[in-house]
């Protein structure tokens, strides 16, 4: 008898041990930030009620909108190494791209444009297109950047902006409308335009498009809601983890300079650095024939040197 009770009371304390453990663990993920349930499993992500894009609707209530809507938000929130990096470098470029936008009277969602099109970085792309803003040559130059062997102002990531939000308005004044600007921007005001005189429709959502175009908007879109709701798709991300904006001091610079690297030198930093603040200088030296006046960016002293490796790595540095 004495054994049977025994027998009962260790089962009854297992019981409530696996029980209580059970309580601890529920305890846990309720402790968690957020009320998504992205901690321990993947789920499909709610849609917003409405949305819009530079304050024009976005017609939610048409499937495939919604579908398409569904699945760039689902890529860009499940891919999270990436989505998470931008996050981080949004930090230091947004303020002043956001900054270009308001004076140019661009709406600030088209900071998601660059997000897209670049991943904020000075990259090129297979057809040539270069920089922040993706600027292919001859657009660049029609928009008054500098392109060259010794400059390529496709790499200034201000003077780039500025030249995207002329282009930018000179498409909107064109259709009149900031979502179709958005779509031309990667198809071409001559692409969308034929596609709506061979469809007879004057809306993005309702265009048979090239893929794409046909997703670019909705991309802008998914980023806008990670963006400005972070944590309703699982990204917490603490102020130190952003990468800081860097102050900076300007040289100017009216003649030939025989060799950046010494020109770094004298300032007090590497010609690496050099580079990242002027990736806009594409030769060792500047001829500069011409005598025109370029502003030289220098990190302000002292210049915190862990910053380097860091900046390095995530503004796409070019060789010479």
């Amino acid at each position: 008898m004495k054994k049977t009770v025994s027998y009962i009371l260790l089962l009854l304390v297992v019981v409530a041990l696996i029980f209580g453990l059970d309580q601890w663990r529920q305890q846990q993920h309720r402790s968690l930030p957020g009320t998504n349930e992205q901690y321990y499993k993947i789920v499909p992500l709610n849609l917003p009620d409405s949305l819009e894009f530079s304050g024009e609707m976005v017609p939610l209530d048409l499937f495939y909108v919604r579908e398409a809507l569904d699945r760039e938000l689902s890529v860009n929130t499940y891919w999270h190494s990436s989505t998470l990096q931008l996050i981080k470098k949004s930090n230091r470029w947004f303020p002043m791209i956001e900054k270009t936008l308001a004076e140019n009277q661009i709406p600030d969602d088209f900071k998601y444009l660059a997000l897209i099109e670049s991943g904020l970085a000075n990259v090129r792309s297979p057809a040539g297109a270069v920089g922040y803003w993706q600027f292919l040559k001859g657009t660049a130059k029609d928009f008054g950047l500098e392109v060259n062997k010794e400059v390529d102002e496709r790499y200034h990531v201000q003077k780039s902006t500025k030249a995207a939000c002329d282009y930018l308005m000179e498409s909107y004044a064109k259709f009149g409308n900031w979502t179709l600007t958005a779509a031309a921007y990667n198809a071409g005001n001559k692409g969308v335009t034929r596609q709506m005189d061979r469809q007879k429709s004057a809306s993005y959502y309702d265009l048979l498009l090239n893929e794409e175009t046909a997703r670019y908007v909705y991309r802008i879109l998914a980023m806008k809601l990670i963006f400005e709701n972070p944590t309703n798709y699982g990204f917490y991300v603490e102020e130190e983890a952003l990468y800081p904006q860097i102050p900076t001091r300007t040289v100017v610079v009216d003649g030939p300079v025989e060799s950046w690297a010494d020109f770094s030198v004298t300032h007090g930093i590497s010609y690496k650095v050099l580079k990242y603040f002027n990736p806009w200088l594409r030769q060792v030296y500047l001829k500069n024939k011409k005598k025109k006046t370029y502003h030289i960016l220098i990190p302000e002293s002292p210049f915190d040197r862990t910053h380097e490796e860091l900046i390095l790595s995530e503004n796409g540095i070019m060789k010479n």
